[in-house]
């Protein structure tokens, strides 16, 4: 299991940002995100390893925000006719954990040699085909696709 404190420095933001997404307030994100941290190491035992550590963070603040609300009465039940969509929170929690993945990929390409990188955006991020690629970098269209494939073999052998 790996030490807390690494836990800490590697995932603060990311559950930062998750809270302060749900709860609009700096403040309230900050404490939150404290008592998640806190509430992971009593509970790490308790983390099997089945999802992402990310996860399994903003999960527990999900779950202290919720109590957080119930308590300043925001939350009455969790009926359908309810102020606060679960789903919605559901897709937010997916995004942000999202953009964390993009992040560690973007740094993982950061390590890609020139070409291989560029390609690696091209598609990814501007979702150019291949053929737009080779164009844009005066190749053929296999020498795109290759550079792709390639990339992301590189990247898989990083992990």
């Amino acid at each position: 299991m790996q030490d807390m404190e690494q836990i800490y420095k590697e995932y603060f933001e990311t559950v930062n940002k998750y809270l302060f997404c749900l709860t609009q307030n700096n403040d309230i994100s900050e404490e939150l995100t404290q008592e998640t941290f806190y509430k992971a190491v009593k509970k790490i035992d308790t983390y099997k390893g089945e999802c992402k550590m990310s996860v399994w963070l903003c999960q527990i603040a999900k779950n202290l925000w919720y109590d957080q609300c119930r308590k300043d009465k925001k939350i009455k039940n969790t009926n359908e006719t309810e102020l606060l969509n679960i789903e919605d929170f559901r897709i937010l929690e997916e995004e942000v954990i999202s953009n964390s993945e993009k992040l560690e990929l973007y740094k993982k390409m950061q390590k890609l040699d020139e070409k291989t990188r560029e390609v690696m955006y091209l598609r990814i991020t501007g979702e150019l085909s291949f053929k737009e690629i080779g164009a844009i970098l005066n190749k053929t269209e296999n020498w795109a696709r290759v550079t792709f494939y390639r990339g992301k073999n590189m990247l898989k052998e990083s992990d």
